[in-house]
């Protein structure tokens, strides 16, 4: 069993874990945005982990939802835990805003630099010694898992170093329209605007979530320039730039554009080195050099996936500390290796799968043949590789004859519409998702 200080240390790490379990056991997915994803873990003290949530939120949480929150840690843990779950302070602006991880590595300090990441991070660094000043807003985009948020709760760490008093707002584009939906419901959309629009630093992670929500859009629109207008300063994060973001208004795309713009690309061989070295020693492990090398070799695109390789071997040695350090590292990685095969071959790969299930030859598939079953492999083909490799629409188009944005959006919504209405079309899609990993 874990220890207080190592429950601590871990809370961040399996909270993700946690909400899956919890997600899972909840009626509706929106009752599970509205009420659970609201929570926040705090700490691990005796026995008991602490959460927090809105006020007018807590009782109704307590009331309906607290069994599920208790048996979804049993299931992520393998024990039984207390919960609390304490309302925010209205009064303490910093705690009420704050749905950041709680990650006791997320500083300026422990970012790894690289030329990959090189002007995001000076970026950050600038706003954080001087928030409202001329990198206002800041977007920084980017792919997952390669350090935006790290970046947001080093700004938000270091602004409170220098000013504790600062009132930074840290929430993303699901927490905030959850929040928005929340007090249009309990009529409290004063309190909503005043929790927001006072803020002096407004921290926004994964905005292209709020794309194609019309009132989520409206409100973040007033939003933005209640606190720009104001000198405020906004950072937002994303994992593609502003004109790339379908169904994102032209007016906040215009104003997103207005700042200053950072991509961060996936990390180089010597700052995967660098990551897979830093969290060892971070977790005590003592790796030797071929095992961090042949980590930094296999996976090249994600620094969630490298931590993640080196937060296994950890778990791995305390079971059983006599496995070779290359053992351990192929049984980390071998899970996500598909992953990270170049696009091309995952396109190709997709594409083969799905002619095979539809009975469609991969020429058929790239096409312009309109002939109902070759269409419904095509959309199929479409949406997939959108869900797994994150294209744009237009770089989707390419691959079946240079199709336009629009015909590759409305392939992507027809196929969510046919698996609303058949569900056995998800249990498809999941084989052919689970041959393409496997392949």
């Amino acid at each position: 069993m874990l220890d207080n200080s190592s429950f601590n240390f871990f809370l961040s790490d399996i909270w993700p874990a946690v909400l899956e379990e919890c997600k899972k056991n909840v009626a509706t997915e929106a009752a599970y945005r509205l009420w659970i994803s609201s929570l926040t873990p705090q700490s691990f003290e005796n026995g008991k982990v602490c959460l927090t949530t809105h006020e007018f939120k807590r009782s109704i949480i307590i009331g309906k939802f607290l069994p599920v929150i208790k048996s979804a840690f049993m299931s992520v843990l393998g024990f039984d835990i207390d919960i609390e779950i304490l309302a925010l302070r209205s009064e303490d602006e910093n705690e009420e805003a704050d749905t950041s991880p709680k990650s006791f590595e997320s500083t300026f300090d422990t970012f790894i630099v690289g030329s990959s990441n090189r002007l995001a991070y000076a970026a950050a660094n600038a706003v954080a010694k001087n928030p409202g000043g001329v990198h206002n807003p800041l977007f920084i985009y980017g792919r997952s898992g390669l350090g935006k948020t790290h970046l947001l709760t080093a700004i938000e760490k270091e602004i409170l170093k220098r000013k504790p008093k600062t009132r930074i707002l840290y929430t993303n584009g699901e927490s905030f329209t959850n929040d928005l939906v929340a007090h249009v419901l309990e009529k409290k959309m004063s309190d909503f605007h005043k929790n927001y629009r006072n803020a002096d630093v407004l921290l926004f992670d994964d905005v292209q979530f709020i794309a194609g929500k019309i009132q989520t859009q409206e409100e973040f629109f007033h939003t933005f320039n209640a606190l720009i207008n104001t000198g405020k300063q906004i950072v937002l994060t994303s994992d593609r730039p502003p004109k790339d973001i379908e169904r994102l208004e032209e007016r906040l795309t215009s104003r997103f554009e207005q700042g200053l713009l950072v991509d961060i690309q996936p990390p180089d061989y010597e700052t995967r080195m660098a990551i897979i070295k830093r969290k060892s020693s971070a977790l005590g492990l003592e790796l030797p050099d071929d095992a961090v090398e042949y980590i930094a070799e296999k996976l090249k695109t994600n620094i969630r996936q490298l931590e993640g390789a080196v937060k296994k071997i950890h778990a791995i040695t305390l079971i059983d500390p006599s496995l070779p350090p290359i053992v351990l590292a192929n049984e980390a990685i071998k899970d996500v290796l598909t992953v990270n095969r170049p696009i091309s071959v995952i396109i190709s790969n997709i594409i083969e799968q799905v002619g095979k299930t539809f009975g469609v030859s991969v020429e058929d598939i790239r096409s312009n043949k309109k002939k109902a079953t070759i269409s419904n492999a095509r959309q199929f083909s479409m949406y997939i590789i959108r869900e797994i490799t994150n294209l744009s629409l237009e770089a989707i188009g390419k691959e079946f004859g240079g199709k336009n944005h629009s015909t590759v959006l409305y392939s992507i919504e027809a196929v969510e519409k046919k698996m609303e209405q058949n569900p056995a079309l998800k249990a498809t899609l999941f084989e052919i998702t689970k041959n393409i990993q496997e392949n």
